[in-house]
């Protein structure tokens, strides 16, 4: 997946921030598929451009990258090592654009609008990076909650999806999005909504990039410890 591809084309095949991100790139690329740039962008690239914009941009959050940062990030995008230092190239080139990562989030929600799972993906992903060191910062909350309303999350949605990722009260319930007064059969339910809705195995079936595998398989690890977690609790079955 991981070709060569002119970076003008690929660039104005995308257009806007992203695509400007892509033009400068300009040579190697995340994809080698024939005519691509005469087609709409592959969504392996959108997800995987976009991740890495705004995974540089967060990185300016806390005013430093650390070592569990980058490792955490290599383990969700997916480089071999001989596009190391293109995707390395790419992620400074995020940090050093005078754009804004308002503008790729937007970019990115556009782009992504008929398939708004994937902006889920994203902000999952900007989580595992952001908790790899072990603490995540207020930029970086500030941050993250902002990306979140950009792509059009509720509140709801997003104290969801932090829940997966920090530790805090009723954890285990706003990981499913559920509340301690729903009774055994509503939060049996819930939890095997969400194991169907964010399996890995319906992003597979999507042809969706390993870097969405990743993150999805991480979401349904933290999904099915929260039912464990409640299902102990209340003794369910």
């Amino acid at each position: 997946m991981w070709g060569k591809l002119g970076g003008t084309g690929l660039g104005l095949a995308i257009g806007g921030p992203l695509g400007a991100l892509l033009g400068a790139l300009a040579g190697h690329f995340l994809v080698d598929r024939e005519g691509a740039p005469f087609r709409r962008p592959p969504r392996e690239v959108i997800f995987t451009t976009g991740l890495v914009a705004l995974s540089a941009k967060m990185a300016r959050a806390d005013g430093v990258v650390t070592r569990d940062e980058v490792a955490a990030f290599r383990r969700i995008v997916e480089v071999p090592e001989d596009g190391l230092a293109d995707i390395i190239r790419l992620f400074d080139l995020a940090k050093a654009t005078t754009a804004g990562y308002e503008a790729y989030a937007r970019q990115l929600s556009e782009l992504l609008a008929d398939e708004p799972q994937l902006l889920e993906d994203v902000l999952d992903g900007l989580f595992l990076i952001a908790t790899a060191d072990g603490a995540v910062h207020d930029g970086e909350i500030a941050y993250l909650k902002s990306v979140a309303e950009i792509f059009g999350l509720t509140g709801s949605d997003y104290s969801r999806i932090e829940a997966r990722h920090l530790h805090r009260d009723d954890d285990p319930y706003a990981i499913l999005g559920a509340t301690r007064d729903m009774d055994g059969d509503e939060l049996k339910h819930r939890y095997r909504q969400l194991a169907r809705e964010f399996h890995p195995d319906r992003e597979i079936a999507r042809g969706l990039p390993p870097e969405a595998i990743k993150i999805a398989t991480a979401r349904l690890a933290a999904i099915n410890a929260a039912w464990d977690m409640i299902a102990r609790e209340r003794g369910l079955a």
